[in-house]
């Protein structure tokens, strides 16, 4: 598959370095000048900053870093409260917002916040109201109304009005097939994500980031976006990287371990190992192959790779 997009890479935190308002804003620097295009974090309900406060410091101490969440949890907030944040992150920012949102998946924020965790079915069915909630009010300069089975919205007019138009970009993420459809028929960015429908996120999840696995993720995104899937920006999240001049050899030992085959343990969208060249290389080929061109590394790894983001950022 070929893809045309030129390499995008966001830098995905979620805590300050001491703790303080300095070193978040200095982190947001520093991501800026190595070469990242945005900040994205999580939306979850443990060891994290909240995202909203969080992502508007940022685009503070920043002059063209784009600021977004990956993804925010549709159960977590009503879709008018959250499309009203969105257009004042958006507002505040100068136009830099990236508005993630997904269907909910980590079993534990649910139990120890008392927010009830439906069946998947359910939580995706909200979430595709979500979406057209939020797109109709951030879009809208009319007085917008929606009626669902789980939203209600009455001839609403969302004030302040966006910078962005028709809105900011929506990214929408997961690894199921009917989220993945929503996303094709929505979303600008969409997130490429393993199947989380778990609840934990553990290893039983990583044979779903295979190769095959991968290419029919991006098959149904296609299918569901039909003649616009061109305008589509594929992402998705590296969660752990290993600088080694032995790939090989750390993947033969790996793999049996998350149920992969050693020969697909390398393109494997989550993870990236070797040295920086072949890590260079590596994303070009699942540019090529997958149509991946935005890819968000997690915090632990996010430094050590700024010479593969500087060489292929913008290219």
């Amino acid at each position: 598959m070929t893809h045309p997009r030129k390499f995008r890479f966001a830098a995905q935190l979620s805590t300050a370095p001491d703790g303080t308002a300095r070193s978040w804003a200095d982190q947001a620097r520093k991501a800026e000048d190595l070469g990242y295009s945005t900040l994205l974090m999580p939306d979850h309900f443990g060891d994290q900053l909240a995202p909203v406060p969080a992502l508007m410091a940022a685009a503070d101490a920043t002059s063209a870093l784009r600021v977004g969440v990956l993804v925010f949890d549709n159960d977590y907030r009503h879709p008018l409260v959250l499309a009203k944040e969105a257009a004042t992150l958006d507002v505040l920012s100068g136009g830099r917002l990236e508005l993630g949102l997904g269907a909910g998946w980590m079993r534990s924020d649910y139990e120890e916040s008392g927010i009830v965790y439906d069946t998947p079915a359910v939580r995706v069915d909200r979430f595709a109201e979500g979406v057209a909630v939020i797109a109709g009010l951030l879009e809208s300069d009319e007085p917008f109304s929606f009626s669902g089975s789980h939203y209600r919205v009455t001839e609403h007019v969302l004030r302040p009005r966006p910078v962005q138009r028709p809105r900011p970009p929506l990214i929408l993420g997961g690894g199921g097939r009917r989220v993945l459809t929503i996303a094709g028929q929505w979303a600008d960015i969409v997130g490429i994500n393993v199947d989380l429908r778990a609840g934990t996120g553990g290893p039983e999840a990583a044979p779903n980031a295979s190769p095959d696995a991968t290419r029919q993720k991006v098959a149904w995104v296609k299918d569901a976006a039909g003649a616009r899937f061109d305008d589509i920006e594929l992402n998705t999240l590296i969660g752990f990287a290993i600088i080694t001049d032995d790939a090989q050899t750390i993947v033969d030992a790996m793999a049996p371990t998350f149920g992969l085959d050693p020969s697909d343990a390398l393109h494997v969208p989550l993870a990236l190992i070797g040295t920086l060249d072949e890590m260079g290389e590596e994303l070009q080929w699942r540019r090529e192959e997958y149509g991946i061109s935005y890819f968000s590394i997690e915090a632990d790894c996010w430094e050590a790779l700024a010479p593969v983001v500087s060489r292929l950022a913008g290219t």
